[in-house]
């Protein structure tokens, strides 16, 4: 049944409330742009990670680690499509206008799928750290989420990225455990992702941020970065490896980790689509969307 609020403030009492938002709903015009906007940038970004690891496939060491780049590929595509499915319903931008504006640089992507995964240990940390800060995000939005196409989604998604993070956990025992030779190239991956992954959380929430206020996030952006550092620095370090912070400090107090200063230009260079790979990348999805054509008309057809 479909539903409606009088006013702003009713619909925010709603949602206060634990009310879930359906697409038949007379939602506020602010609210379905908001809503959209993030899962578009949710889809891109999943687009934009499968055709990472597809790189990888042919590249990847030994059948064993092609099959789980394969299956990475799969389900991050797989991904893509449900959630530019879950964007197209609320009726803004079809999936084709939605591709468009990706490949002409109007619509954004994760900043992570702005760089190039140069070597294996790439690869690897990508799973470990990038895998893993994405899990977090994704779990803080599930957790509360008021759009009710979206949440159903995150929960196979979540459960699919907690795959992906189980093997890049695998991958980084196994070369902690390997070669002085595989340690250094990890070590020089670590380097290379550790401020990416990290800036994917994206700067400190700010006290108007809708994403929260419309329960869409249950929670702010310094904190799930906070949670993240916790964790992986413990890890990496216990691993035997270095985290390339100077201002890294223990704080015996708070018994927390503290970071060093945090350079954002990184961060507004890719959403701007000046990342070291963007161009590349983006012309990489506009050929590959060009030459499977042929396979969304067949399912057209098939439909009719």
């Amino acid at each position: 049944m479909k539903r409606s609020w009088a006013s702003l403030e009713e619909f925010q009492k709603f949602l206060d409330h634990g009310g879930i938002v359906e697409p038949v709903d007379d939602m506020p015009r602010e609210y379905r742009q908001t809503v959209f906007d993030f899962i578009e940038m949710h889809a891109n970004s999943e687009l934009m990670g499968g055709l990472t690891e597809r790189d990888w496939i042919p590249k990847a060491p030994g059948l064993r680690h092609k099959m789980s780049v394969i299956a990475k590929t799969q389900d991050e595509i797989g991904h893509a499509h449900l959630l530019y499915m879950v964007a197209s319903d609320l009726k803004i931008k079809t999936r084709a206008e939605m591709m468009q504006d990706l490949f002409a640089g109007k619509s954004k992507f994760h900043n992570v799928f702005h760089y190039r995964a140069k070597t294996w240990g790439d690869q690897v940390a990508i799973a470990f750290l990038v895998d893993a800060a994405a899990l977090v995000s994704q779990q803080a939005v599930f957790k509360n989420c008021s759009y009710g196409p979206y949440k159903r989604i995150l929960k196979r998604i979540i459960a699919e990225e907690g795959f992906h993070l189980r093997f890049g956990e695998e991958s980084v025992l196994r070369i902690a455990e390997g070669t002085e030779v595989q340690r250094s190239m990890f070590q020089d991956s670590i380097n290379d992702w550790w401020w990416p992954a990290l800036q994917l959380f994206g700067p400190d929430s700010k006290p108007n941020d809708l994403l929260l206020q419309w329960h869409i996030k249950s929670e702010r952006n310094e904190i799930l970065r906070d949670r993240w550092i916790q964790k992986f620095v413990p890890l990496l370090q216990g691993y035997g490896f270095t985290i390339p912070d100077s201002g890294l400090r223990r704080n015996q107090e708070k018994d927390r980790w503290e970071i060093g200063p945090i350079d954002w230009k990184p961060l507004k260079q890719t959403m701007n689509m000046g990342g070291p790979d963007s161009a590349r990348r983006i012309s990489e999805a506009s050929d590959s969307w060009e030459k499977t054509g042929w396979v969304r008309e067949a399912l057209e057809k098939v439909s009719l």
